[in-house]
């Protein structure tokens, strides 16, 4: 059984008005012009994912810590929440912010870099969940996804390491990355205080043998598992 749900932090949007305004409002303060971490630099890497128990109106958020070097589990930690935003495309952050901070608060190690199930920079607005997380942690940020969302690219090469640009329109808010050969790419986004080069290395860093990274595998199993806890608790 994990803990019973915190309420939402004070103030928080209602409406997607209010909303739009905090993005506009917190995306002038996303950093890009730091490098960040330097690929295959010794660092605790965390991963953060988020699954929802629509019947309960709950949103469980997990945070994984691996050593970025070996993989190894260093400290893992889950927490619920109330779904914080109804569903609005474009704004979907606001639904699991308050919840994935608080598990981020749980973990005693400092993350040299949080790795998101999702966008950063490739987002309508600049200003997806890896970008709003980062500016309100400040730590370093990028958001690994499954899909383009709504943006265009040409297939990557079909080897490890390939990429090839995420458009909008001629502007790239990302790059399509084969992490493996012959399977269908990720897409990475800057997200907070990462240039997109180290994004990209460090994507790959985190994917020796599968397509997507250690850090988002294992914190979608440990998600998994508090989920069905959270559900049968």
């Amino acid at each position: 059984m994990i803990d019973a749900p915190r309420p939402l932090p004070t103030g928080w949007p209602t409406n997607e008005a209010e909303a739009t305004a905090v993005q506009d409002e917190l995306r002038g303060r996303v950093i890009l012009d730091e490098p960040g971490p330097e690929p295959g630099a010794p660092l605790i890497a965390v991963g953060v994912d988020v699954a929802y128990d629509d019947e309960r109106d709950v949103v469980v958020a997990a945070a994984v810590a691996l050593d970025a070097a070996t993989f190894d589990v260093v400290e893992e930690a889950t927490a619920v929440g109330r779904v914080a935003f109804p569903y609005v495309p474009g704004l979907l952050a606001f639904r699991e912010i308050p919840t994935v901070l608080a598990v981020l608060d749980r973990l005693t190690v400092t993350p040299g870099l949080v790795v998101c199930d999702g966008y950063g920079l490739a987002h309508p607005r600049r200003f997806g969940l890896a970008s709003h997380l980062g500016v309100l942690t400040g730590l370093p940020t990028i958001g690994v996804a499954k899909n383009p969302f709504t943006f265009t690219y040409d297939a990557p090469g079909a080897e490890r390491g390939d990429t090839s640009p995420l458009l909008d329109g001629t502007e790239e808010v990302g790059r399509a990355l084969r992490t493996q050969r012959g399977v269908k790419p990720v897409f990475v986004s800057v997200g907070h205080r990462v240039s997109l080069d180290h994004a990209c290395a460090w994507s790959l860093a985190l994917s020796p043998r599968f397509r997507l990274p250690e850090t988002t595998r294992a914190a979608d199993s440990l998600c998994r598992r508090a989920l069905g806890a959270e559900g049968t608790g």
